[in-house]
């Protein structure tokens, strides 16, 4: 059935964005067999980028919504990459995040789980998947997350 995961997006009450450009010499998304590997995607908002640092200026609470905005952009990008029909996703088989902090902060994952919970939410057990959550002491454009994702295809 297509449009499927279109009309969960709806019902949720989500838009993804466009898929964001790369702003270095990569491309957003490679696809290798039945495995599509998506380039780090980092936290933006309606309103821009979404910078700052857990543990110093930000919540675990920003931190969620900031590992949210991510997964809608990798959605996006595995939308683009699938041709516009994101019913040819399988599954989301890893995600990594990385997530601007301090050095003493230890809630990664609960960061992370903006990110993941969004998948599982959007593609139920299809979304379910491995995943690294790591400290990084800065990111890109002084952003609170980046997440990178593979999703099988078909």
């Amino acid at each position: 059935m297509t449009g499927t995961i279109d009309a969960r997006l709806t019902s949720l009450g989500l838009t993804l964005p466009d898929a964001p450009a790369p702003a270095a010499n990569y491309v957003p998304y490679v696809q290798v067999g039945d495995l599509v590997f998506v380039s780090g995607q980092i936290s933006q908002g309606p309103d821009g980028l979404i910078i700052g640092k857990l543990g110093d200026d930000l919540t675990v609470a920003d931190g969620v919504e900031a590992a949210g905005r991510c997964g809608l952009s990798l959605l996006a990008q595995a939308r683009a990459a699938c041709g516009g029909d994101l019913d040819r996703i399988v599954r989301v088989v890893k995600l990594t995040g990385f997530v601007n902090s301090t050095p003493d902060f230890t809630d990664q994952p609960e960061v992370i789980n903006g990110c993941s919970n969004l998948m599982v939410e959007v593609l139920g057990d299809a979304g379910r998947h491995a995943r690294a959550a790591v400290s990084a002491p800065s990111l890109p454009r002084g952003v609170a997350v980046e997440i990178e994702a593979i999703f099988q295809v078909r």
